[in-house]
């Protein structure tokens, strides 16, 4: 199963008053396993940075001035994202960006149901207590220290950790995992097997039953697999 984590940084908050996309950040899992794979980019947004967007991620005029448009980076991200899941903290503010930017650059738009929004489910299963992603980094004990303003990959790198642990800890498929010695297996491992009882159940088998079984065995003769002593 591939995802793929994602985070963007803006201008602000709204599209339909021209803010635009400055920096997508992406990170390829594979069956919850990051690949190592990542998509970056920084993004011309052809109007001027907002002060208070500048304070939130420190890339200004200047920074973005020579970097391309979005138009002209939407089909290597759709590329990179496909049909996978993508899995976003607080996706409908990211998959608003993206699809107004896709939509003025006459791309196809991104599903809504492709996103994979881990703000709800942090707010589902922790109810009531803080749910940003610094929240969940100090709830999961993740290292954010070098996260001193938001950056779009980093922040898709952090959210990844955050996520495996949202489902279940790194290895969220390890009580399902196949014991046939499959690719990925830890084969080194003991194999778990449960101790003898100290004190044996007692035979829940009747007296009757016992004989009428006897009964039963002795009509199929000396072939019957109750009589081999192999």
């Amino acid at each position: 199963m591939r995802e793929i984590v994602l985070d963007t940084e803006t201008t602000g908050f709204e599209p339909g008053e021209g803010d635009r996309i400055v920096e997508i950040g992406a990170v390829e899992l594979l069956n919850h396993m990051p690949t190592g794979k990542v998509y970056h980019q920084y993004i011309n947004p052809e109007r001027s940075m907002p002060a208070g967007a500048f304070e939130v991620h420190g890339l200004g005029d200047e920074f973005l001035r020579d970097k391309p448009v979005f138009k002209n980076i939407a089909q290597a991200f759709l590329d990179f994202v496909g049909d996978s899941t993508m899995v976003i903290h607080n996706a409908a503010f990211d998959m608003k960006f993206l699809n107004a930017e896709l939509g003025w650059a006459k791309f196809k738009l991104l599903p809504n149901e492709q996103a994979l929004d881990t703000l709800a489910i942090a707010r589902k299963r922790f109810p009531g207590s803080p749910a940003t992603l610094d929240a969940l980094c100090r709830r999961f004990g993740i290292d954010n220290s070098a996260r001193e303003k938001h950056g779009a990959l980093l922040d898709s790198e952090i959210l990844a950790e955050v996520y495996l642990e949202l489902i279940g800890g790194r290895q969220p498929d390890l009580v399902l995992s196949s014991t046939d010695g499959g690719a990925g297996q830890d084969r080194s491992a003991p194999t778990w097997r449960a101790a003898p009882r100290p004190t044996p159940l007692a035979s829940r088998i009747t007296e009757e039953e016992r004989a009428a079984h006897q009964t039963f065995v002795d009509k199929l003769g000396d072939a019957a697999l109750w009589k081999s002593t192999t």
